[in-house]
């Protein structure tokens, strides 16, 4: 059972907080330490690999690497975490570059997403696996990343598994819940009617989706997009275009399926099946024979092929420390009450500066108030301890102040920097 507790809690569920995994948490953080901001040039792959595996992540390097390389694709996460350059993998499954070839750095949305604030003690720290260091236990998200990319994982005796929503309706939908506590569910879905997964498609239907918002677990239904191309004028022959696929559909499996059900006959009407995709996007082109009906060789596409497929939503996530079914609302409050407690903890932070700022001010405006006599007792002093010891009996300084006095340089005893510090003084 502890075993079991340490899979649920350090490796398959994310935390509903930030929304994150600790292995996503120890790439971005390291990230982060290591400067790789999104404007600095690339770094490679493996040299982030080394760095989780060192400090962090005492696991396998193919899966700290292929959780990196995950974040990157932007078939794979609706807002992806993690600038790719070079060969990530594409949506035919085709496998990334080794990790000494790729290179990666930071996103700016996560910069402003999940790393702003981070060293205003806005969250816990805890010792990383050796105890030779600090790592976060939380990054302190701005939006709810769990529903914003979604997250998927198999735990022991549990799964879970969120779909991806859109971050201006997801936004609105925190939005209506701040203006309004008591919000119920169908007027949050006003704001956020549903997932909106990377690779498109259209959504049968919104029976899955409320179930899914208000138990948890629910089924959605998806279609891939399509549209009817007229490619022969005088014969009126009509092909069926697919350009979006559904969520974690693989385009060339789909293809090379749609092509043995042909030649097994059990798709009926198709003369000739091709992937015309490129780098200006998805087109797979699937010409009806003349006289065929296209609408009912799209139908049985639908029916015979993961054209149309299904999203199972499972919402578990750590909450309180223990794994938790939660609905769409209860999501939403959870990650309000987190967001609440970090900007509480940061304005804390932010005061205590302010007020330890004031304190050494007030120490220097009284020494710069008996300049010439402290430069006497500096004079007369043996050692910086004894002046510094001397100075806090003499004007009733604290060591801090005493400290601060004693550092002020020549330069800084003009008059224009004493106004400044009584200025500073005055407006604390």
């Amino acid at each position: 059972m502890s075993y079991a507790m340490s899979v649920l809690l350090g490796r398959a569920l994310p935390d509903v907080r930030d929304g994150l995994k600790p292995v996503h948490r120890r790439i971005l953080y390291a990230m982060h330490e290591m400067g790789l901001a999104s404007r600095k040039p690339y770094r490679k792959c493996a040299r982030v690999v080394g760095e989780v595996l060192g400090k962090f992540h005492p696991h396998g390097d193919s899966a700290v690497y292929e959780t990196l390389v995950r974040m990157a694709q932007d078939f794979s996460m609706r807002y992806p975490l993690v600038q790719g350059h070079g060969n990530f993998g594409s949506i035919d499954s085709d496998p990334p570059a080794a990790m000494r070839y790729t290179e990666c750095r930071l996103d700016p949305l996560t910069e402003a997403m999940f790393l702003t604030d981070l060293e205003l003690n806005t969250v816990d720290y805890i010792p990383n696996f050796d105890n030779s260091q600090k790592e976060p236990s939380l990054l302190p998200a701005r939006v709810p990343s769990l529903l914003l990319n979604g997250s998927s994982g198999i735990a022991v005796g549990m799964a879970t598994n969120i779909p991806p929503h859109n971050l201006g309706e997801l936004v609105d939908a925190l939005s209506a819940i701040i203006q309004n506590p008591d919000a119920t569910l169908q007027e949050l879905l006003e704001y956020m009617p549903g997932p909106d997964f990377p690779t498109g498609g259209i959504l049968m239907g919104n029976d899955g989706i409320l179930e899914a918002y208000r138990t948890g677990r629910g089924r959605i239904v998806m279609r891939g997009k399509t549209v009817m191309e007229t490619i022969d004028e005088k014969t009126k022959r009509t092909a069926i275009i697919i350009n979006e696929v559904p969520y974690q559909t693989n385009k060339s499996t789909l293809v090379q399926r749609i092509a043995e059900l042909v030649e097994d006959k059990v798709l009926e009407g198709i003369s000739d099946i091709r992937d015309e995709s490129d780098r200006a996007g998805m087109r797979v082109v699937i010409e009806v024979k003349r006289g065929a009906n296209p609408a009912i060789v799209l139908n049985n596409l639908y029916r015979h092929t993961a054209l149309q497929s299904s999203f199972s939503c499972n919402m578990v996530a750590i909450l309180d420390g223990h794994p938790k079914l939660m609905g769409l609302k209860e999501i939403l409050q959870a990650f309000l009450d987190f967001r609440c407690s970090v900007i509480e903890r940061r304005a804390k932070f932010k005061l205590s500066q302010a007020l330890e700022r004031k304190h050494i001010v007030e120490g220097i405006v009284i020494g710069l108030d008996n300049l010439d006599a402290v430069i006497q007792v500096i004079r007369e002093t043996s050692n910086h301890t004894v002046a510094k010891e001397a100075l806090a009996k003499e004007y009733g300084l604290s060591e801090k102040q005493a400290e601060a006095l004693l550092d002020i340089t020549l330069r800084k005893l003009t008059s224009l920097e004493v106004a400044i510090y009584r200025f500073h003084l005055s407006h604390n």
